[in-house]
């Protein structure tokens, strides 16, 4: 039941609709036939409970609020392993490359790293290499996981799970402590220097050219793993964020 499990977390962690409130009850029923373990189990029940019972806009509004405002919680996962370098754009063509391979087709306007998309093709991909997946992530999920707990944000249970699955030991209390002392990048202030900074880029980058004149098909291959072409991707995605 794993791979299942991957795809009600994917639903999750995307953007909110009317239509996954609808799911509440099929939701909470993969939950409980998953392989977490039980506390893990409890812990989403009620984010799934809580959440599709509350006003959809306001769930709506904390999606925004978490995911859209800074680069932190960003959910693409080159963000935290390339920044805004040009490797990031070099890695998104590999990564469609592996999906096509797979037999795995996106639409123009998907990104390849947004990790709900991710976590949909890796329930498509069967129980040892969905795992695979999820544990060349999860250096980017625990973290993550703990700016949540920092922003007090429910969302971390998510995380925690698909930690979890991936049965990598990892040592959240050092990560904790080493994003203790980050800037947060979610206010106003943050995010008008960050606005500022991206026209002075901008407009940088446009004097200068004037110089110079959704969800896997029925044949996705299952039979092996295709792991993400980038070596920093198992790095600790804290000095990248």
């Amino acid at each position: 039941m794993m791979m299942k499990i991957l795809r009600v977390i994917s639903l999750l962690m995307d953007y909110p609709t009317a239509e996954l409130v609808a799911a509440e009850q099929e939701l909470s029923r993969a939950v409980q036939q998953s392989p977490l373990a039980e506390e893990q189990q409890q812990a989403l029940l009620l984010f799934i409970r809580q959440h599709c019972q509350q006003d959809l806009l306001s769930w709506q509004e904390q999606y925004d609020g978490l995911f859209e405002r800074g680069r932190s919680l960003s959910l693409l996962l080159f963000e935290h392993v390339h920044g805004e370098s040009r490797d990031r754009g070099q890695a998104m063509v590999d990564l469609v490359n592996q999906y096509k391979q797979a037999g795995l087709g996106i639409a123009v306007n998907e990104l390849p790293d947004f990790i709900p998309l991710y976590l949909d093709f890796l329930s498509t991909q069967g129980e040892e290499n969905g795992r695979l997946g999820l544990q060349e992530v999860a250096h980017i999920l625990a973290l993550l996981a703990c700016r949540l707990e920092q922003r007090e944000a429910d969302y971390a249970v998510l995380f925690h799970s698909l930690i979890q699955l991936s049965d990598m030991a990892l040592d959240l209390d050092d990560l904790r402590s080493q994003i203790a002392a980050e800037e947060p990048d979610h206010t106003a202030k943050a995010l008008d220097k960050v606005w500022e900074e991206e026209m002075v880029n901008f407009m940088d980058n446009a004097e200068s050219s004037c110089g110079n004149n959704n969800r896997p098909s029925e044949g996705q291959r299952r039979d092996q793993h295709i792991p993400l072409n980038t070596e920093l991707l198992n790095a600790s995605a804290v000095d990248r964020a």
